[in-house]
């Protein structure tokens, strides 16, 4: 993605010094300006989160190295544990750093992929996901991301997968989260309702039952839609359907920009600070300076980190 002029001139103010260093090293993170940010801090996730300042990020939006899938060359990355408990265990100190920083109003989105192992499904995202209930996170939601282009698959005694989780955790009960930014069309009552002969209730008093999940919408019953349904659309649902991406510079999947952009725009408001601890590609950056936000990536792979700021700052 190629970050458009118009997203240039509204963010000036978070583009200032594009000529400067973008790829800071761990040994070197006391140059940082957090209140300009828009760098990748290169080093180990665990060592450069104990060097950030607490409470400094609005949300955080992620997807680690899933365990056993593949080799990045880099001397002790994530995903190459002897163990899946050694796995899960380095994740849980990460996401301990994580919260430090974060504001008590912020969120975390973590996506995170399963694995078989000798035949058995390991349950990876749920065995993390209560893990940092234990750890003290609240858990808000688990969004399915249904892949209409999933890989095709030779098994043939179970189903094929084309679904991965993205967990929305809180720090605090009380956390930014703007629902408004990330609303759908409605459904109901439209074209695309599955309700046979729903439409020919549309705006008629008595036109929905008094019992079921309307059961006391005096708007509904009465005929008052415009009251009744949010206009600027329905909440958003916990199925997003997204295809995967490539990015020509990577030999392994990305992040789709449309995967991560409601996190972001639901976490985070503009011109606050997004996080990503595992960069990769560097699509987490990529988003969050189209949306008029600012981003601190953290990355192992110096090549990545290279990867990703020529992707960022593309012309």
């Amino acid at each position: 993605m190629t970050i458009s002029l118009d997203s240039i001139t509204n963010n000036i103010p978070l583009l200032m010094g594009l000529d400067r260093n973008h790829i800071i090293d761990v040994k070197d993170i006391y140059t940082v300006d957090f209140n300009q940010a828009n760098c990748i801090l290169n080093g180990d996730a665990l060592e450069v989160l104990t060097k950030l300042p607490d409470s400094i990020v609005q949300t955080v939006v992620t997807s680690p190295p899933y365990y056993g899938q593949r080799d990045y060359s880099t001397e002790n990355q994530v995903g190459i544990e002897a163990t899946i408990d050694e796995y899960l265990n380095r994740l849980l100190d990460v996401f301990d750093q994580v919260k430090r920083v974060l504001k008590e109003d912020g969120t975390l989105w973590l996506n995170i992929g399963d694995k078989y192992i000798d035949g058995n499904l390991a349950g990876l995202p749920w065995r993390l996901a209560l893990s940092l209930k234990e750890r003290g996170w609240i858990l808000r939601s688990d969004i399915i991301w249904y892949k209409p282009n999933a890989m095709p698959s030779s098994v043939k005694n179970r189903p094929t997968t084309d679904h991965e989780y993205i967990f929305l955790f809180a720090k605090s009960s009380k956390y930014y989260y703007d629902a408004d930014s990330i609303r759908e069309p409605h459904v109901t009552f439209s074209e695309n309702s599955k309700m046979k002969g729903g439409k020919k209730h549309l705006g008629k008093s008595g036109g929905t039952p008094e019992q079921g999940k309307n059961s006391g919408n005096g708007n509904l019953h009465r005929g008052r839609w415009d009251q009744a349904f949010h206009p600027k659309g329905r909440n958003k649902r916990t199925v997003w359907e997204i295809p995967l991406s490539k990015f020509r510079e990577s030999h392994f999947a990305v992040f789709p920009e449309k995967l991560i952009e409601p996190c972001i725009l639901a976490g985070c408001p503009e011109g606050s600070l997004v996080l990503d601890p595992f960069f990769g590609s560097g699509t987490t950056g990529v988003v969050s300076l189209a949306k008029g936000r600012k981003f601190i990536g953290i990355e192992l792979n110096k090549d990545y980190c290279e990867m990703a700021m020529k992707r960022i700052f593309a012309t």
